[in-house]
């Protein structure tokens, strides 16, 4: 997945697709490809690495096509290579496809296909859709063949396609994953992202879920998955393209933060389903290679920098209580300088949202020399790290932009509550709480869209504490690394001075730092310790202390104590952290904005550190 252009119009295409793909480019991405129609032959260009590379590969091949498609590949299902780059074709060379998106149960589709004589090329999950309308496009029309197509597809997809037996024509779907008709002067535009096309229009369609556009050269038609006419509104854009590429927020942190309903649906998408039903394993794809290994383990060493690391302290406290495993939790950077004691019963696990950390890679070889497991929490596909451990999880997070890290915090959440679920299961949890569990992880998207209807009431609190030169972050329980966390986001974007704590340690020391000028930001939704965080609460505010709480909507007992009070929905308390971290982020970013930062590249820091 990552960035998708389409050009149907008077011009030539080649320099608006690359020009598109140039301005899809802060996204993120290791290949790019695109494929012009012309005279009833397909142009078909592919490279590893940068938008120039694809273009110097076109250059001077005097390319007059008017039609065309391109992508670039962010890697989810094969190595970045230029077999698996889009776009993707099939048998016989007459449909060409780019997407956007997982296709959860392409196995399946994969299996069904080769039984049929189909040769893939590719290790992509994408390539199977080509084949698979190939297939069905020998009893019907094209566009038939993709809807009756997409009827056996379970997954997500902005979907782009050309077919040499039709030419003069483009058409596009969408299912969860963004896609926008861009209409011009005798031109139309297809792309994922808006940035792609608006230097050429600002006349768009946003196409919905469940809808399928077809192009000619004179006009459009939009249907739903039914085939059924749909009548869609033309916006009109006011925005300038480095608008357009944080998506109409102001900046990309703030982008990203509104992103994570969705980054953890990608997370849960075709995982979370196991623990809801009696399967014989319940092991995850990414560990299916190390699944006897992994039964055999009987201790965890987490090792991860920076917000990984607070990811990991997470994942300490549910892996122990939910698969009785004895966990620990490393900075990657010491890890290796202190002669750590391990052997082929340890499972030594990199957390790292780029998977280049060079102190985790150091990490991870270390534990590889001494006959550990090593397993990788990452996002980038093909990353040193996924390449070097025996097997892992990928986050499915997508690009990160913004330094401070936010949405590959959550992401990465997602994993580590689905291997205490699966390693839970292997160690006699019992089906009804891996259901009870599941469930509700499932409601996490729609309860973390719900705090984000909260971003202009924190806005004000911000604002308000916009004076405050020092921060005290609380928590207890599976909150105290949200604490931590808490305070170094608003470290790292906002240059003030902040502490997390565990809330029962204030009175080991911190506590004498508190007065009118020193806030505390205290996590306490109503959990197993509760009762000890409003205690926590009355001593700071005995001392004259501000208090801006986050509690669990309902709460009356806190708005009694606190000066401010956040509301969070209500969950089960190993869930909490997506609860609380998201006001937290929201909190760091404002604060940031109101002291007229860039939070986007806060000073001193980079987003992937390559040395140690």
């Amino acid at each position: 997945m990552c960035g998708i252009v389409g050009y149907l119009g008077q011009k030539k295409a080649a320099p608006i697709l690359i020009e598109g793909l140039k301005q899809l480019e802060y996204r993120g991405y290791d290949s790019a490809g695109l494929a012009l129609f012309e005279k009833g032959k397909i142009f078909l260009a592919k490279a590893v690495g940068r938008v120039a590379v694809l273009e110097e590969k076109i250059e001077g091949k005097n390319l007059t096509a008017t039609l065309g498609i391109a992508h670039t590949r962010w890697a989810t299902h094969g190595q970045p290579s230029n077999r698996n780059s889009h776009p993707h074709s099939d048998c016989q060379g007459n449909i060409f496809l780019v997407h956007n998106g997982i296709i959860e149960n392409y196995g399946e589709l994969k299996k069904m296909l080769i039984k049929k004589k189909h040769k893939f090329l590719s290790e992509t999950d994408s390539e199977v859709l080509a084949h698979l309308f190939e297939e069905l496009a020998k009893k019907m029309s094209f566009k038939e063949a993709v809807l009756e197509g997409l009827k056996l597809v379970r997954g997500t997809y902005g979907l782009v396609m050309i077919n040499k037996k039709e030419p003069g024509k483009i058409i596009a779907v969408r299912q969860g994953s963004p896609l926008i008709l861009g209409v011009g002067e005798k031109e139309f535009f297809l792309a994922s992202d808006v940035s792609a096309i608006i230097r050429y229009t600002n006349k768009v369609i946003y196409l919905d879920d469940g809808e399928i556009v077809e192009l000619t050269e004179k006009d459009f038609e939009i249907t739903n998955i039914k085939n059924r006419s749909v009548n869609k509104k033309i916006s009109q854009l006011d925005w300038t393209i480095e608008k357009s590429k944080k998506g109409g927020f102001d900046h990309f942190m703030l982008k990203e933060i509104f992103e994570q309903p969705t980054v953890i649906e990608n997370g849960l998408r075709g995982r979370v389903e196991r623990f809801l039903q009696d399967e014989a394993s319940p092991i995850l794809g990414g560990l299916r290679p190390v699944e006897k290994r992994l039964r055999k383990i009987k201790r965890i060493v987490i090792v991860a920098c920076g917000t990984s690391y607070y990811s990991g302290l997470v994942g300490e406290y549910i892996l122990e209580e939910y698969a009785g495993i004895p966990t620990e939790v490393e900075y990657a950077s010491e890890f290796r300088y202190r002669k750590p004691l391990l052997d082929s019963q340890t499972a030594v696990v990199a957390i790292s949202q780029s998977g280049e950390t060079a102190d985790t890679l150091a990490a991870v070889r270390e534990a590889k020399n001494k006959g550990s497991l090593t397993l990788g929490i990452v996002n980038v596909v093909g990353s040193t790290i996924a390449r070097e451990t025996d097997a892992g999880t990928y986050t499915l997070s997508g690009p990160e932009i913004g330094v401070a890290s936010t949405k590959a915090f959550t992401s990465q959440l997602v994993v580590l509550t689905l291997w205490a679920l699966m390693l839970g299961r292997e160690r006699g949890m019992s089906l009804v709480m891996s259901r009870r569990i599941a469930k509700e992880l499932k409601t996490v998207p729609m309860l973390v869209r719900k705090i984000l209807k909260l971003s202009e009431e924190i806005k004000k609190i911000a604002k308000k504490y916009s004076w405050a030169k020092d921060f005290l972050y609380l928590g207890r329980k599976y909150n105290f690394p949200i604490a931590l966390e808490g305070s170094l986001k608003i470290k790292e974007i906002s240059y003030v001075h902040a502490e997390g704590y565990p809330s029962g340690e204030m009175k080991h020391g911190p506590i004498a730092l508190i007065d009118e000028k020193f806030p505390s930001i205290f996590i306490a939704p109503k959990d197993s310790v509760y009762e000890k965080n409003i205690s926590g609460m009355m001593e700071i505010k005995a001392r004259g202390g501000k208090i801006i709480a986050l509690a669990t909507v309902g709460d009356k007992e806190i708005d009694k104590i606190a000066d401010e009070v956040i509301y969070i929905p209500k969950t089960l308390e190993l869930l909490t952290p997506f609860m609380t971290v998201i006001p937290l982020q929201l909190f760091a970013y404002h604060f940031g904005v109101s002291r007229g930062l860039d939070v986007d590249k806060p000073r001193n820091l980079a987003k992937s550190v390559t040395v140690e």
